[in-house]
Formats: structure tokens, sequence, C-alpha cells
């Protein structure tokens, strides 16, 4: 693509709006030829039953020129590497899967992900499935390639990566290579959908894939968001090829973070291996603008409540009244998370040993580990550290009546899972590194308001930048002791400390939902998607523009440039020149009726040649 801010620069000439918008400043606008375009039909009269809410209205700017409204119903294209089942008795695979099929069910988006089965490459009509009022569509992925994409570059080399743990990283170009294959793939999948509104990608799967959507000449809005940590340059720089994925990031218009911290280390990474540095949360590089911001992913809490009064299956309510019966009469724990060595729950076992070295007997724990990639053998490796690890603990202060940890690998409901976090009195979320971890939410949205539990939570996980330190307790997840120690503290707190605490969290947890995180960031990726009238595009040489388009801008400009030559003594030469001009805008303002604006940074205002700036078209004395 090439951007209309490329172009040859252009003298520049005073603007007005044919609306009544008050002038600018000195770059052209359509009113210079007193050029109303009485004959294009109005966005208005294309779209048939837009109502007034759809009109074109004019909002002021700090910048001094106008932007336009949007549509309030955006037509999204969400895609990633996943979905989620769409059932509320099924577990969920994850955070993304817990944070989008919510957006997906009631704004009627078109959820794009992979199916369980793999495919040979051959490109087939997307296959929609009604999901509430969205769809999902489920991709066979191409066999040849989904190993090397999933088991390994994204989930060998990049995850690791992401969570700063170059230990665990390992790498091949062959990896890399299927990595690109796969996201081309769904890009070309996706161009099916290219006349919905925006396009929303998620997570480490998928970092290049707004550049692949732009070279198959997509230009709606495209955001990213990041689920995982983002780590700190010296971190990065281990992946192969990252900085051609950095680069490629930059192609999305919107890039979401779940924190500060990986906000800023991605900034960081940004100056060290490109030089590039924001303004405003803006960065621009040699491809455009592109808006970097925190959005710290929420929770439902009345979806939540609602799951605690919820049915269980008999299967399930036998399930969970059999764990329960382990700690009649006794206090225990709970921790549930993905058998991912990222998890940290070998610390989180090991902490545990040395409470119950100090304090025999006093809590239990149940350790929840759906397993997790079981064909990537450091997952493999660490299913059986951890294992050995409880062993070794149930073994050293368990007795015939009592067993210190229970673990189990089974999935369970959300339903099911609400029930597990009321009961316990602790909740145990210590990951080494995390985005955000929503199960240190979902734990305090399950708690009686009237006898809660108390949230030990690692100081690396995104939700810490929620809870401070008085209201959770924030624990270094490498250091077992000091698990320990918050662990025990958590069990024995106080009533009135613990109501305290608890509340404080669920007041934030009320106050920013899952649903606030999505409408925030879809806000802000609707900023990019703006579609101008002609009668109102008062600065030709902002966005972007189709490339078949360039050779009428240019043809513009230069009649433009010859306009401004002219001695304006010279009536006749200018008045012929102006029909030239005025002939070549209406020549580009037919394919501007319906072009994607993009907000870019002004072209900077070009001199005449007697060091002048040119005479607006407006303001001849005719």
């Amino acid at each position: 693509m090439v951007r209309i801010h490329d172009a040859p620069d252009t003298a520049t000439l005073d603007s007005s709006s044919t609306s009544g918008a008050t002038q600018q400043d000195e770059t052209l606008g359509p009113a210079a030829f007193d050029l109303h375009l009485p004959d294009l039909p109005s966005e208005q009269e294309q779209q048939g039953s837009a109502g007034p809410s759809d009109a074109f209205v004019s909002a002021d700017r700090e910048d001094g020129f106008d932007t336009v409204n949007q549509k309030p119903e955006m037509k999204l294209v969400v895609i990633s590497n996943r979905v989620a089942p769409f059932d509320p008795n099924k577990p969920q695979t994850g955070g993304l899967a817990a944070g989008l099929e919510p957006v997906v069910e009631r704004s009627g988006a078109v959820w794009m992900g992979s199916s369980e089965n793999r495919g040979d490459g051959s490109e087939q009509p997307l296959p929609l499935v009604k999901a509430g009022a969205g769809d999902v569509a489920k991709l066979d992925l191409p066999e040849a390639d989904y190993s090397g994409y999933y088991t390994g570059f994204s989930n060998s080399t990049l995850w690791p990566a992401l969570h700063s743990l170059p230990k665990r990283m390992s790498s091949s170009k062959a990896d890399y290579d299927s990595y690109r294959k796969i996201n081309e793939f769904m890009a070309r999948a996706a161009f099916d959908l290219r006349d919905r509104d925006a396009f929303w990608v998620h997570d480490y799967h998928l970092l290049p894939l707004g550049a692949d959507l732009h070279r198959l000449g997509i230009e709606k809005p495209t955001g990213f968001f990041l689920h995982t940590p983002w780590p700190t340059p010296d971190m990065i720089k281990r992946v192969p090829n990252h900085h051609e994925l950095m680069k490629s990031m930059l192609e999305y218009d919107l890039l979401g973070f779940q924190t500060n911290r990986d906000l800023n280390n991605f900034l960081a990474c940004l100056r060290t291996y490109f030089g590039l540095k924001s303004k405003d949360g803006v960065v621009t590089s040699e491809r455009g603008q592109t808006r970097l911001q925190k959005f710290p992913i929420g929770i439902d809490p009345k979806q939540f409540a609602e799951y605690l009064a919820a049915e269980l299956s008999l299967a399930e309510q036998e399930k969970i009244s059999l764990l329960l019966q382990n700690f009649e009469g006794a206090k225990f724990a709970i921790g549930v998370d993905r058998l991912d060595y990222t998890k940290g729950i070998d610390k989180r076992v090991e902490g545990f040993n040395q409470l119950l070295a100090g304090e025999p007997g006093s809590i239990s724990l149940l350790q929840i580990a759906p397993s997790s990639r079981a064909d990537v053998d450091e997952y493999r490796k660490y299913k059986e550290d951890v294992e050995n690890a409880i062993n070794h603990v149930n073994a050293e202060h368990g007795t015939d009546e009592w067993r210190p940890i229970h673990y189990t690998n089974d999935s369970f409901s959300q339903s099911a899972l609400a029930r597990l976090y009321r009961a316990a009195h602790v909740g145990v979320v210590t990951p080494l590194r995390d985005g955000m971890n929503l199960v240190a939410k979902e734990y305090v949205a399950a708690q009686d308001p009237k006898d809660p539990g108390v949230l030990v939570l690692s100081k690396f996980a995104g939700a810490a930048e929620d809870f401070n330190g008085d209201e959770a307790l924030l624990v270094d997840p490498n250091h077992p002791q000091e698990i320990a120690d918050a662990i025990s503290k958590a069990a024995n707190m106080p009533l009135e400390e613990r109501v305290k605490r608890w509340r404080s969290m669920m007041d934030k947890i009320e106050s920013y939902t899952i649903h606030d995180w999505s409408a925030d960031y879809l806000r802000e990726l609707d900023k990019g998607s703006i579609t101008v009238p002609a009668d109102q595009f008062h600065h030709l040489g902002l966005g972007w523009t189709n490339e078949a388009q360039m050779p009428l801008y240019q043809s513009y400009a230069a009649g433009l440039s010859a306009y401004n030559e002219i001695d304006p003594a010279d009536d006749a030469l200018k008045e012929a020149a102006y029909g030239e001009v005025k002939s070549a805008f209406e020549a580009l303002a037919v394919p501007l009726k319906h072009t994607q604006d993009r907000l870019w940074d002004l072209p900077a205002a070009t001199a005449s040649r007697d060091g002048h700036r040119g005479q607006a078209l407006g303001a001849r004395e005719d």
C-alpha cells in the first residue's frame, strides 16, 4: 500500500467546510472550490436505513482538524488460535476463551480460530456456526505446518520467552517458517470477512497476522491484544526473527496489553531495536501510527454469581462432593492452573512443604491442574516434576487419615469451580509470570461476603497490578518460604481483616468487568474506522488510500502545484488552472466517498516558491 502522506508535497491552501465548520489551517478543503458535490448521494442515502446516529458529525480535536464519528454498531471479526466451547457445562480453555466468549455471544462478532482437525492447506469457505448473536468459524489448519507453528515456535519459543524463561526455549528455522505459513493461511481465510468493520486479533500465536491481512489488501482497522506478559529487550532478543515480528506488530492500528509493565517493556523494545518513541500513547513508524494502551482484562461478577447458583450435573455434583469430603471440618487452600511450568506449581508445592514442616497438619491444598500441551517435552517433564513433589509432601507429612495435598488433572465447569473457590479458605495464585490470571479474580468473586477467604497472589501476575498488598497477600513465586508464610497468614487472618481486603478487591472487580474491557478496547479500535464523505474530507494529505487511487491524488497534487506557481495577476491562466484542479479534486472525491481513513500526522506545510503560502482558491477575488 501507498500512503497519501507520502505523495509529493503540495502548497497548502485555505480550508473551510461546506457544513459551516470554522476555518482550520491552510490545507486544501472542498469548499476551496465552492464544491458541494450535489450529484453525489449522501452516506445516509447510500446506507438506506441509516438513522440520525449514523450521520457524520464533526468532533473537536486539539490538533486542529475535524474527524468523523462512526456507526455505533461494529461488525467485528475476532481471530485467535482457538475458540471457546460456548457451553457453560464445559471447562474454559483459558483466560482468552473466558474473556472473548461473552463478547462474541453479545456483539454478533465472527470468531475465527483453529478446529481440532488438520487439513491439507486447501482453502475452503468459512464454516460459520451460530453462537448467541455471533458466529464461530473453525479452520482445519494445515497438517504440514501445524506442529512447527503450535508446538514449535508458538509454545517452545515464544511462550517461554514472553514469560522470561530462556532455559525453557528451543527453536528452529523450520518452526518459524511454519509459524509464518499458518498466519498467512489464517489471513487468507479471514479475507472472506473483509467487508466487516474491524479485525481484533489475539495472542502470541498470531503476532504477524495484521501485516498479512494488510498484504492481502484488507485495510479495515486491525487491533491486537496480548494475553501474556511482554518481556524486557534483553529477553525478546533471544527470539529468532524478533525484529521482524515486532515490526509486523506495528502494522496493527491498536496494540493492547494487560499491564503497565508489559506496555512499558514493549516500548523499551521499540526504543532499543527501532529507535522509536511514543508520544501520548502513539508510536509513529514507517508504516504509520500505532496506538498502544493498557486494557486489564476482567471477569463478569454477575455471571459468576449465577455460576454459584446454577445446578450441576449429577456426575459433577458427585465429583465435587467427594472432593469436599476430604476437607470437612478442616481448612484448605485451592490452586487452579493449567499444568504449565509458568504457573509455579512446583514452587507452590515446595512452599506448602515448608509450611507443614513448621505447622504440621494445619491446612490442606487442593491443586487442580488440567494437563496442557502434553505433546511438548517440556510439559511432560514438568508434569512428572510436579507429581513427584506432591508425592514427596504427602509421604513426608501425611497420615493414614489425612493427606496434605489432593491433586487432580480433571477439568471442571465454571459452576463447579465457583463452589470449590467458595469453600476454600485460601486461594493460591502464584505463577512465575502471567498476563493477568483470571483465577485470582474468580476466586475473589466466589467468596461469601460475610466470611470470605484470602487471596495469596504472585507479584508477577498481572492481577497484582489491580490488587495491592492491602488486598491480596503478594509474594515472590520463586521463594517457597514467602508462599508458606503467606498461606499461614491467610489461614489465620481475623474475619474483620478478611472482609476488608475482600471488599476492596470486589469493588475493583465490579467496577471494571469483562464487558468494560471489551467495550474500551473496541471503542479505541473504532477510532481508526472512519469513512469520510468527500465534502468533509478536509485534509487530503491525511490517511491511507487504496493504491489505485494514488494516480488520482498525484494528478490533483500536480494540478494544485501548477496553480500555485501561476502569477496571481494572470487571471486567464489562473482561471484555467483552477478548472483543472477542480476537475482533479472531483475525480479524487468520488473514490474517497468510502475510503478507509486512518489518523496520521499531517504532512508538513509547503510554502510556495515566493516564500508565501499559496492563495486560497475559495478566497479568489472574482
